[in-house]
């Protein structure tokens, strides 16, 4: 209703400066001009404040194609093989990662700011997958048990707590070594480890946010229940394995090695439909092309995570572009192809699931109006005016201050804050 008041008052504004023209004495001549569109925005927010930090969920791929070089060009990126050969190095022939480094040396290099960064404000955890021993036969294709969870969830809450175990974090994932023992290999079982992770009790608390984030590097395949054969429906299949492993009948990776696109976007819908949501980054060369952008996209869009640009037109990154009216990505997943990329997707994950000030409500890019008395506020259905005590329109959004701060602040699951925010602005 307040909507329709609100349309009614800009209506009547036009209508007056119209009879102000028609009855006046004097004649003007007037130029065309573009008609000023106008919209509006609201953001609705149910805040619970300090005791409602995020549930992240961090399900890193440490599959065989992990420890393939970032830059395969590169000449140090030949090595020897047992047999004494010149090959590409990585999986068992592992890289010199001091001059070719890997997926997995660049991923190690990316994490640890992002986890000090966000670490005091966020409840972390840590689950890798597949849980294999080896790159060949079935067993590389093992889902996660309870013994992939690197790191549960904590049970503490303070910020120093929370960095002490995203920090721990970070030192599990620098203990997985390149090449030995406890390296990354095998295939990569995406939908049955979505299926495992959202399993956990920890990740289906009512009273916070709750995310997952997927880091893969390749084609999710493994499902040996695939709606698709390898050798009854090769097109379908669009097998993953070298040399068509999965174009023979009865060959264990006739099911198992056939992309696995359907399954994984029903498990990440699974999650979305349980209150948990998905962020999507793909890590490497077949992330990046063939197949794999169409299926990382419908995982994203699955996974109910917008990626803003609203504050950045660049945000977006290389080969995608911001939608201007919206603000956000025509891309839904994020893409890296080394450290540096890596650590910007994470560092844009963490300035939209993180906020450190329960005061501030975001505003971004078109959302935000240019004048504070282009918006109105409610607070439990009570319209606050702006100033000391209440709020004020800030170049990130609407912070409020004083008293109304403290109410926010004093909020708790079993009893919320609800704020609605309306903004006029121009389209």
């Amino acid at each position: 209703m307040r909507a329709k008041l609100n349309l009614l008052s800009l209506s009547a504004l036009a209508l007056g400066a119209l009879a102000g023209v028609v009855t006046g004495c004097q004649s003007y001549d007037f130029e065309p001009v573009e008609p000023l569109a106008i919209a509006q925005t609201t953001v609705e927010e149910t805040i619970t404040a300090l005791s409602s930090k995020p549930n992240i969920m961090l399900l890193v791929d440490i599959s065989g194609s992990m420890t393939l070089p970032v830059r395969p060009d590169e000449p140090t990126c030949m090595v020897r093989d047992s047999q004494g050969a010149t090959v590409l190095c990585g999986y068992e022939n592992g890289c010199p990662t001091t001059t070719c480094p890997t997926r997995w040396t660049e991923l190690q290099g990316a994490v640890p700011q992002f986890l000090t960064n966000s670490g005091p404000y966020v409840r972390f955890a840590l689950t890798t997958y597949p849980e294999a021993s080896t790159g060949s036969g079935v067993a590389a294709c093992t889902k996660p048990t309870v013994s992939s969870v690197r790191k549960g969830l904590p049970v503490v809450e303070d910020d120093a707590s929370l960095l002490e175990h995203a920090n721990s974090i970070n030192t599990l994932i620098q203990a997985i070594p390149n090449k030995g023992t406890g390296q990354p290999v095998g295939g990569t079982p995406t939908s049955g480890s979505l299926t495992f992770v959202g399993s956990l009790d920890g990740l289906k608390d009512p009273d916070r946010k709750n995310f997952v984030i997927l880091l893969t590097d390749g084609l999710p395949n493994c499902n040996e229940a695939n709606e698709f054969s390898g050798a009854e429906n090769p097109l379908q299949c669009k097998c993953t394995i070298a040399n068509n492993g999965c174009g023979t009948a009865g060959v264990p990776f006739e099911r198992r090695g056939c992309l696995d696109t359907n399954e994984s976007v029903k498990a990440v819908q699974a999650l979305k439909d349980s209150g948990v949501t998905t962020i999507v980054i793909g890590f490497g060369a077949e992330t990046a092309s063939g197949d794999g952008p169409a299926v990382l996209q419908a995982m994203a869009a699955a996974g109910g995570f917008a990626r803003s640009c609203a504050d950045d037109p660049d945000a977006c990154g290389r080969n995608d572009t911001c939608i201007a009216a919206t603000g956000l990505c025509s891309r839904t997943f994020y893409q890296a192809g080394n450290q540096e990329e890596l650590a910007d997707a994470l560092e844009r994950i963490s300035k939209e699931v993180v906020n450190p000030e329960p005061c501030l409500i975001p505003l971004k890019g078109p959302q935000l109006p240019s004048n504070s008395k282009l918006i109105v506020v409610y607070v439990e259905d009570e319209r606050l005016q702006p100033g000391d005590g209440t709020w004020s329109l800030t170049d990130n959004g609407v912070l409020f201050n004083g008293a109304t701060c403290d109410r926010i602040k004093n909020s708790r699951p079993e009893d919320p804050i609800k704020i609605e925010i309306r903004a006029i602005r121009q389209r």
